[in-house]
């Protein structure tokens, strides 16, 4: 199945739109990147404007930033224990931004995106 972001075919009434263009690579939709712990694993995707977005498919290493020391350090993550965006991620170790994760450090919030940024940065909570 193709994720597209375009309008749909058909009018609120039930009859359809006389022509839809061709597909652009603007209106591609592509499956959420499910941040797991584990070895670091990342992938390349090309998108719009010869760019490179890289997404993080496994890590267990995070940037965190202390606010009492004001130092940023590498932290290993040990398991999610909170996760506003989706409940079920908790018991499935999927990070996404909003996380809670815990550290060698202590316990973090996650900031980046990892599955846009390729990269996890985290604040110490």
């Amino acid at each position: 199945m193709v994720l597209d972001q375009q309008r749909s075919v058909r009018k609120e009434t039930g009859a359809r739109y006389k022509r839809q263009h061709s597909k652009k690579k603007e209106a591609l939709g592509r499956t959420p990147t499910l941040t797991k712990i584990g070895e670091k694993a990342t992938k390349d995707i090309k998108v719009r404007g010869h760019n490179l977005k890289i997404r993080v498919l496994r890590t267990d290493i995070a940037n965190v930033y202390d606010p009492k020391a004001k130092k940023h350090l590498k932290a290993k993550i040990k398991i999610v224990t909170g996760n506003p965006a989706n409940r079920h991620y908790v018991r499935r170790n999927i990070i996404t931004k909003g996380t809670i994760i815990q550290t060698d450090k202590g316990s973090a919030r996650v900031t980046s995106r990892p599955g846009q940024d390729g990269i996890v940065n985290a604040v110490l909570v």
